[in-house]
């Protein structure tokens, strides 16, 4: 088991993903983008059908978020305070309530973004 600093970042102008940056000692930086609504109904309920699992864990004392990834290179168990991720979750709200992404997205910029990969 290690420690790693985790941060979660949102833009609206890319409503409906969360960006998590995984930091750990003197390695590279590893960046996961997965849907702000997967991470919002992990709190709540066991969720993810693709690379990303995440559930909510209840103990005595705690409330913990663990979020699985799976990779080709590796698979990887993460556990976070729910409640910083909560918080986190309220503020993207403020941003970009949950329904209304759609409003926020601009497709002329998404558009240009595929075509140049």
């Amino acid at each position: 088991m290690l420690s790693l600093h985790m941060q979660l970042s949102y833009e609206s102008a890319d409503p409906y993903a969360v960006h998590a940056v995984f930091l750990l000692d003197d390695h590279e930086p590893v960046e996961w983008v997965f849907a702000r609504e997967l991470l919002a109904q992990g709190l709540h309920r066991p969720t993810g059908p693709g690379d990303v699992h995440v559930w909510p864990l209840r103990g005595r004392d705690q409330y913990e978020l663990c979020i699985a990834l799976a990779s080709p290179a590796g698979n990887a168990l993460l556990i976070a305070p729910a409640r910083e991720v909560a918080s986190f979750l309220q503020r993207t709200d403020a941003l970009v309530p949950p329904g209304t992404e759609a409003a926020h997205l601009d497709l002329d910029t998404q558009l240009a973004r595929i075509l140049a990969h």
